[in-house]
């Protein structure tokens, strides 16, 4: 049995963060309706149509979870609505400022017609505080947290390449679903809570806030290279390829200097001497080790990398992530169902020891309406009646 067997979780959700956090809730277990427009549905359904002529963004973030179609405005589509949440155990809802109020979907009303329930909520900016009522998408939490202003390279900030800010918010709401069904078995008291993209972001922002806070200035931009510890970043290697390498420390440093660089005395060298140096004196070292590289193939260059204990990595592209072959020998990929057809999709990254997470379809938009429905008591009659009135 998986951890959350037992768990119904009722989702007012869209886009990205809150069905990255319900997502990975199903993948332990639980059962997720996902609550959908008639029709639409999900708007990230249509962010693009890259697989299968599906979005890639939906079926990444939607698999093992039921789809149902209501009209939350209308009042027999609410009724169903608060049905269903009291049948529930969590309510997770990322709609815009002040909708679940609206609905009658606050934590507070819910938690006043039942304590045990635990409801999550996540924004933009928080739900009270100067910018409650605005707006929020990914990159826009990445500009307000400085996190723009470290990406890229010396002369042009850029957006980081995946919905990071996004991505934050949703696992600080899956642990905190966790941690508050673990509270409610000792304690019986359900949760009120609340994560917000731009303080999640915040929170990952630590290491660079504290630096800037500390220094009165902020770390440089130095693309693929990290800024404040040296030599840590890609070069080239003599058959063009690229070849990552990270020194953490000095034992790192001594032995990378004396087993790849062939040149011990460099681990002394008043200018490489400490890591700070290292840095102020980067445009030099990397010259050093750009010319050692060059006499190389990326192949050899790792492999004299890893006898002596130096961590390195090929710069890799999407396509030969896909085939990585980590993902390929530890059986990391299986086939899940989709309207569009089957697709590859990984494991998530949880081991269950023996138990396998679940990997179940991706619905279709209104798949499982009728069957949720037909459960709540409504008669084949009732329910084509609110189908004929586009209440689901």
């Amino acid at each position: 049995m998986l951890p959350l067997t037992g768990i119904t979780v009722v989702a007012l959700e869209h886009a990205v963060a809150a069905p990255f956090a319900t997502r990975q809730l199903a993948d332990l277990g639980a059962r997720v309706i996902k609550i959908e427009r008639p029709g639409s549905g999900d708007f990230a359904r249509r962010y693009d149509e890259s697989i299968n002529g599906q979005s890639s963004y939906f079926v990444w973030l939607n698999r093992s979870k039921e789809s149902v179609t209501l009209d939350v405005k209308s009042p027999r589509g609410r009724e169903i609505l608060h049905e269903l949440v009291g049948r529930s155990d969590v309510l997770v809802q990322n709609l815009g400022p002040g909708a679940a109020d609206r609905l009658g979907l606050s934590a507070a009303a819910v938690r006043a017609r039942d304590p045990r329930k635990i409801v999550l909520g996540i924004t933009g900016w928080g739900s009270d505080g100067p910018w409650a009522g605005r707006k929020a998408y990914d990159l826009l939490a990445q500009c307000e947290a400085g996190l723009v202003s470290l990406t890229g390279s010396a002369d042009e900030p850029a957006r980081v390449g995946i919905s990071v800010a996004d991505i934050a918010a949703g696992m600080y709401g899956f642990s905190a679903v966790l941690a508050a069904l673990y509270q409610r078995r000792l304690t019986g008291e359900g949760a009120t809570l609340e994560v917000s993209l731009f303080e999640a972001l915040a929170e990952w922002m630590g290491q660079p806030a504290y630096y800037t806070a500390g220094s009165g200035r902020q770390q440089p931009r130095a693309g693929a290279r990290h800024a404040t510890i040296a030599p840590y970043g890609p070069f080239t290697a003599g058959d063009g390829r690229t070849v990552l390498i990270s020194i953490q420390n000095e034992t790192e440093w001594v032995r990378f200097c004396a087993e790849f660089l062939g040149a011990p005395e460099l681990a002394t060298d008043p200018r490489f001497a400490t890591n700070t140096l290292r840095v102020a004196n980067r445009d030099t070292l990397e010259a050093i080790v750009d010319a050692r590289f060059a006499a190389f193939g990326a192949a050899e260059a790792s492999a004299l990398l890893d006898r002596a204990g130096i961590a390195n990595a090929g710069v890799n592209t999407v396509g030969d992530f896909l085939d990585h072959p980590v993902l390929r020998e530890r059986k990391r990929w299986r086939d899940v169902d989709t309207p569009g057809g089957a697709i590859r999709a990984l494991l998530p990254p949880i081991s269950l020891g023996d138990e396998e997470p679940r990997m179940d379809p991706v619905p279709a938009v209104g798949e499982h309406t009728a069957a949720v429905l037909a459960e709540l008591g409504r008669s084949p009659g009732e329910i084509a009646g609110l189908a004929d009135e586009k209440i689901i």
